[in-house]
């Protein structure tokens, strides 16, 4: 059989193209591949019960609803350098830190007293007749996930739960993921909505916007202490080693370290390093909500939270709130949380804060 020279050669071309096509198709680091990592992705995978958010194609954070919490929550957190800012117990145990509260995972909403209900203390650690006692939020569906060049954006929908099974609130929360230089940012925008009964968050300083720092970012301490839910249950912080753990609070009012805790501030913020890196921590709260301007329920030992609806106890009784919802009315809260791999200064925090209530990305 005779070949024929050019139309084997073009035969030959056409394969060797074919070839490369598919090769490149199936690349996984392709060029194309590598653009499509830039900015800000959200990525949703309801089956593994987890929505991951990414920047550049690196971890930032992930909203998470496994069986073993009673609340969905942002889990872990971390900065622009790839620094873990949320403690890792009881998800991921490190080596060196306090093992309290169990409940105290990531950051998250929620209160101590809804109708009589504590929805905050909740855990599987806790024995069965507590537990049933308590209150759950359950991630119902993921309604959008989508990202941006600067930012990305999560919806979601959660029910607030009572022990009888009965739905008391429908929650719809929307995440916006911001990145830049040296920053990470979330802003949780939560609307609750009364279902068929009225809903009473009666005044208690278990709430609302929590962040359970890493050990570094702790105060440091020097010397035990116990500590109480909402039901009077004793929890004994143990004096650590200090070696390392720098963390300092700071409130727009001028007030600082355990000084802060009970005081209403526009916004609070907590500076430390862990390692070489500078961290700055800042929660901001927004006029428009509820109890504004926030008490602060932040403790040396790294519980960060904005509690407007703690009135009570943070007066002493002097002042009561007990804020409520009738059926089918609903309320929104709005905060930001800025994660700056920086030691920022008050002003600039200032700064911060009024891009924030003028709806403007974080610097």
């Amino acid at each position: 059989m005779k070949i024929h020279g050019p139309r084997f050669a073009r035969a030959g071309s056409v394969a060797l193209v074919l070839l490369m096509i598919a090769c490149f198709m199936l690349m996984p680091f392709s060029a194309a591949h590598l653009r499509d990592e830039k900015g800000v992705r959200v990525v949703a995978d309801e089956a593994s019960r987890r929505v991951d958010v990414f920047v550049d194609g690196q971890p930032f954070t992930s909203y998470i609803w496994p069986e073993s919490l009673k609340k969905p929550v942002l889990y872990p957190l971390l900065t622009a350098a790839g620094t873990p800012v949320t403690r890792g117990y009881p998800m991921e145990p490190r080596a060196g830190e306090r093992v309290d509260h169990p409940h105290h995972v990531g950051l998250w909403f929620n209160h101590g007293d809804l109708n009589g209900v504590d929805f905050w203390n909740n855990s599987t650690t806790l024995p069965a007749d507590r537990q049933s006692k308590m209150g759950t939020i359950t991630h119902r569906r993921v309604v959008s996930a989508k990202g941006g060049r600067e930012s990305g954006e999560l919806v979601v929908e959660m029910d607030w739960v009572m022990p009888d099974g009965k739905v008391i609130l429908r929650e719809t929360t929307k995440f916006i993921f911001y990145a830049g230089r040296n920053l990470r940012a979330v802003d949780r925008i939560t609307t609750l909505t009364a279902q068929d009964e009225r809903a009473v968050f009666r005044d208690s300083k278990e709430g609302v916007f929590g962040l359970r720092v890493r050990r570094e970012l702790e105060q440091p301490s020097d010397k035990a202490e116990i500590f109480t839910d909402a039901s009077g249950q004793p929890t004994e912080m143990a004096k650590l080693d200090n070696t390392g753990v720098t963390g300092l609070y700071r409130s727009s009012e001028g007030k600082e370290g355990d000084a802060v805790w009970g005081t209403r501030g526009r916004w609070t913020m907590l500076t430390g390093k862990v390692g070489r890196e500078a961290i700055t921590l800042a929660m901001l709260d927004h006029p428009k909500n509820v109890g504004y301007p926030t008490h602060w329920h932040a403790r040396g030992y790294g519980l960060f939270a904005a509690n407007p609806l703690g009135l009570d106890a943070f007066t002493g009784g002097k002042e009561k709130l007990n804020f409520t919802l009738e059926p089918k009315q609903f309320v929104t809260f709005q905060h930001r949380l800025l994660i700056l791999s920086d030691a920022i200064k008050p002003d600039r925090l200032e700064a911060q804060y009024k891009r924030f209530t003028e709806g403007a990305k974080p610097l």
